[in-house]
């Protein structure tokens, strides 16, 4: 399907926007739904006040033309249609590439030298897969939405050593491919990020409950 599921959705976008790149390329962008949120956190959330400017470079690979649709000019700089195994070689270097329910679309020695060359034109690599892809044939007539190889935690690592994190979710196994430093950068923001939304979780609770204690201490409510 030209398309992924929704529970990996805030994830994904929290690593964008935490590496902030500037070119950005994604590999099957089936409906489009990547690009339209990278252009939205990316170019207008907390970017500035110009709706209309966008500063940031996203193009695509898409490998089945009919997916292309009207939107999908207006959202990509550029899209090329193909494989991106014979794209790749012939394009240029971006700061970040998007693989997103793409890997278990390929037969494992075809997906291996997808993320090599993947390491050749990036730095900085997200990558999902489905932990259980199931049984999945052709579908919208495209051959290619059939899924040829189960990836695993270990299965990346072996492929792109120990620049890796891993990004915990329920359906998928989601990683960042990024220099150590960097990485070591990302899981610091990422183990704030997650303190900080704890504590005003259950902070809030624990006011409520004290509010309807009706304890002394709690500032006086003006009438």
């Amino acid at each position: 399907m030209p398309t992924s599921h929704p529970f990996q959705l805030n994830e994904i976008t929290h690593l964008v926007t935490l590496l902030k790149p500037k070119r950005v390329l994604e590999i099957g962008i089936g409906f489009g739904k990547y690009g339209m949120l990278l252009r939205e956190y990316l170019e207008i959330w907390g970017e500035g006040d110009d709706y209309t400017k966008w500063t940031r470079t996203i193009d695509g690979i898409e490998i089945f033309e009919p997916y292309i649709l009207p939107h999908h000019r207006s959202i990509y700089d550029q899209i090329f249609i193909g494989n991106a195994i014979d794209i790749l070689p012939e394009i240029d270097n971006y700061d970040l590439i998007l693989l997103i329910d793409v890997l278990e679309h390929f037969e494992m020695e075809d997906a291996k030298r997808l993320l090599a060359l993947c390491k050749t034109k990036s730095e900085h690599i997200i990558i999902s897969s489905p932990k259980d892809i199931g049984t999945q044939g052709a579908g919208y007539n495209n051959e290619f939405e059939a899924h040829r190889s189960q990836w695993t935690s270990i299965s990346l690592k072996k492929e792109l050593d120990s620049q890796l994190l891993f990004i915990p979710n329920r359906y998928s196994i989601i990683a960042l491919y990024a220099p150590k430093a960097k990485l070591k950068r990302i899981k610091k923001a990422l183990l704030t990020f997650g303190i900080s939304s704890l504590i005003k979780k259950y902070a809030f609770w624990l006011y409520q409950l004290i509010e309807r204690a009706n304890l002394p201490f709690l500032p006086t409510k003006k009438p």
